[in-house]
């Protein structure tokens, strides 16, 4: 865990312990506030980067101040509304709203020292969307919503990157909203209703005919949902399974050869198909991880000497040779060769396999 990532994680514990202590705006701006911005990296004592009361003067009303206003070379960048972590931000925003449009900020932050709302001109330039882009609640803060607070810290704020992905994060909460909607209340008329056109009810669809469907349709979506969950956990546990039984099969394998070890050879022929897969991944893994076990029924190719993370398996016989390799599906895959020099051709399943192993994230 980087050291980001801890120390907004401890914030997060942190403030749930001290939250309900808190009696007003001024206390949560020192306890919750502050620490947070500074966890971001900026110098909250410092007033030509980190400004406290900032004028927004707004037409006419001269003198409107915003909380706070972080300074990025002189140039407002970020604008910082603070209300009591005891008052819901729902009927602040409007205030926002209007310090946005008069400066040169693109981004806006609503808290309450608990809930963080960011937002953007997404929908038209100069003027504050009224849905957040991101929303965050410090003291469950999700690995996904870490990674999007790191592209505020100091160190790393890039206005473009943040717009670039401000849109996405935006509709992806909208959607996953109205979908939880969908899987956790009674769907409405019009969702009923598309679910009946999708081939479902070929008749005309009477507001009687709804109302007797939908409670049909809340119960199919409950149950695929289930079987999904469930397909997903068997998938999981028959992986698992199919692992301890690999194990158990390369430990009698080794015990085996062991006892046949003498039996064991390894011909400059192998040796030359190991450095030849060496010799193909060596520009996406340390070769020093490539190492190699011999047996009496193949050449084995494996990453850090574990014989349950074997990358290739090769039979080099007189009057056959091949190559076997898993595939994404855990297959194996035989490719027969008709010489060593063949290797070279199955860079791409070598490759593969690698991803599947994780030891790197292969692009290829």
């Amino acid at each position: 865990m980087n050291d980001f990532e801890s120390r907004i994680k401890a914030f997060g514990i942190r403030a749930k312990e001290i939250k309900d202590s808190l009696q007003t705006e001024e206390a949560t701006k020192t306890s919750l506030v502050l620490p947070f911005f500074n966890i971001l990296g900026y110098d909250i004592f410092n007033p030509t980067e980190f400004v406290p009361e900032f004028t927004a003067d707004i037409g006419i009303k001269k003198g409107e101040k915003v909380d706070y206003a972080i300074l990025l070379n002189n140039i407002p960048s970020m604008l910082i509304e603070c209300k009591s972590v005891n008052e819901p931000l729902t009927k602040h925003d409007s205030q926002l709203f209007r310090y946005f449009s008069t400066l040169t900020a693109k981004f806006a932050i609503l808290t309450n020292g608990i809930i963080y709302r960011f937002f953007t001109d997404l929908e038209e330039s100069n003027k504050m969307d009224e849905k957040p882009f991101l929303e965050i609640n410090i003291t469950s803060l999700k690995d996904n919503q870490i990674s999007e607070l790191k592209k505020f810290h100091k160190e790393n704020f890039d206005l473009d990157n943040i717009k670039n992905t401000a849109s996405d994060l935006k509709y992806l909460g909208l959607i996953r909203e109205t979908l939880s909607k969908i899987f956790n209340e009674t769907p409405d008329d019009e969702f009923t209703k598309f679910i009946l056109n999708s081939g479902v009810y070929e008749g005309v669809k009477t507001q009687n005919i709804i109302d007797k469907y939908r409670p049909l349709v809340k119960k199919s979506i409950a149950l695929y949902v289930n079987d999904l969950v469930n397909e997903k956990i068997q998938s999981a546990l028959n992986s698992q399974a199919e692992q301890e039984n690999e194990i158990n099969s390369e430990t009698v394998e080794t015990d085996s050869e062991a006892n046949s070890e003498s039996q064991i050879v390894t011909t400059e022929e192998e040796l030359q198909s190991y450095y030849i897969v060496k010799s193909i991944l060596r520009g996406y893994i340390d070769i020093n991880r490539i190492t190699y076990k011999d047996t009496i029924s193949y050449f084995g190719i494996n990453i850090d000497n574990k014989v349950t993370k074997w990358l290739c398996r090769i039979v080099l016989k007189e009057n056959i040779k091949y190559v076997l390799i898993k595939n994404e599906n855990d297959e194996t895959e035989k490719f027969v060769i008709n010489n060593i020099d063949e290797i070279y051709n199955l860079e791409q399943p070598l490759l593969s396999r690698l991803k599947k192993l994780n030891v790197i994230n292969v692009t290829a």
